[in-house]
């Protein structure tokens, strides 16, 4: 036994191993040393491995082993957790970037307030005016809208201060501005403004848009002026109509002469100009036809006056109580409708200005609504 461990000691590469374990015995309790001397194969399994360890590629192979599937297992982990820590940073970005634009709108408030009541000040009469068009023109189209739903019982003195309200606001308008000659653009002529000014363009555009309107608001005040005897309550829905398209459609060429001049009035940019102005005219165009398409549906319309039914018997109004289900009052020249229901000739005529059906069974009767018939005008503004 002894032979052997002075052999194991003398063998080449054993000065190592030797130097090893001894440090090894050093480190390691008492208990550890003991079990050293008892046996050889200890010696030799420890300095196996240290080899094993101490070689590059096992090591290479043992981390490429467990590598893949160890951070495998960590990803799948940490998946769910680095989704949410990542939504709670975007909304915390997004909340940050949030409070800086707050902060930067509380910082520049005053200056905005005095940028504002700067431009306020420059603009005064032309705010002003604005409203006071706007403010006009809802008080006469509500005024006049309830004088048509009331039919014989509309106020005559009432149509006539509309009518009178509404002239003397468009001359008391051209008097103040008489120096600019506005009025000329009612008639395709050139005003005396500067067109190389965009916002002088568009208030002029605008007042004048707005003068048209009271403009045929009076001609329904002068319908609505007209005696009942002369004049029904059907035959004056269907002039509502036509004058409410006539303007419309006139409201649509009069601004172009105006956007003309100001497209071309630029002599740096005058092809520029040109070709601004050409493809405004192929636009006004592609909305002339289809302007011209409804209005000729809405002059056949006046022209035929297309009846809803036949005139109702004396038996089929007993049969239906003599009550007309819309004025909840006793017919006055009925109507028999395509679905059997019968109604005033006034009433039904006022409900298919909105609607198709009939009010009880919901039957299609008409294939066009026939708008503006009470009297109403649009509230669009033209400005192009």
């Amino acid at each position: 036994m002894q032979s052997n461990c002075n052999h194991l000691r003398n063998t080449p590469g054993s000065g190592d191993v030797s130097s090893s374990t001894q440090s090894a015995h050093a480190a390691r309790p008492p208990r550890e040393g003991a079990c050293h001397h008892n046996g050889d194969v200890h010696i030799q399994l420890s300095a196996a491995l240290g080899d094993a360890g101490d070689h590059p590629s096992s090591r290479h192979r043992t981390s490429t082993s467990q590598g893949p599937s160890q951070g495998h297992s960590h990803n799948e982990a940490r998946g769910p957790e680095d989704s949410s820590l990542d939504s709670e940073e975007h909304s915390g970005s997004s909340i940050s970037e949030l409070r800086y634009l707050f902060q930067w709108l509380h910082k520049s408030l005053p200056y905005i307030l005095i940028l504002c009541v700067k431009l306020t000040m420059q603009h005064l009469i032309g705010i002003s005016l604005g409203i006071g068009l706007l403010t006009t023109f809802m008080y006469a189209n509500k005024s006049i809208v309830n004088q048509v739903f009331l039919r014989e019982r509309c106020s005559k003195l009432q149509c006539a201060w509309v009518l009178i309200f509404l002239t003397g606001s468009s001359l008391l308008l051209y008097y103040t501005f008489r120096s600019q000659s506005l009025y000329y653009s009612l008639i395709f002529l050139k005003p005396a403004v500067d067109f190389s000014n965009f916002w002088k363009v568009l208030w002029t555009v605008g007042i004048t848009d707005f003068i048209l309107k009271f403009l045929f608001m009076g001609f329904k005040c002068f319908i609505l002026l007209v005696p009942s005897c002369m004049m029904s309550f059907k035959s004056k829905g269907y002039w509502y109509m036509l004058l409410e398209e006539c303007c419309q459609y006139y409201r649509t060429f009069v601004p172009i002469p105006i956007w003309f001049r100001f497209l071309m009035g630029s002599v740096e940019l005058e092809r520029l100009g040109v070709l601004l102005a050409l493809f405004y005219f192929i636009l006004k165009l592609l909305s002339f036809s289809e302007h011209l398409r409804h209005f000729r549906q809405v002059l056949r319309i006046f022209c035929t006056r297309p009846r809803y039914g036949v005139s109702a018997s004396k038996k089929q109004c007993s049969e239906a109580e003599d009550i007309c289900s819309i004025c909840q009052a006793e017919f006055q020249q009925p109507i028999l409708l395509l679905c059997q229901h019968i109604f005033c000739e006034e009433c039904i005529s006022l409900w298919f200005t909105r609607e198709k059906t009939c009010p009880l069974c919901r039957t299609v009767i008409v294939d066009h609504i026939n708008k503006w018939k009470d009297g109403a005008t649009s509230m669009h503004l033209q400005i192009y």
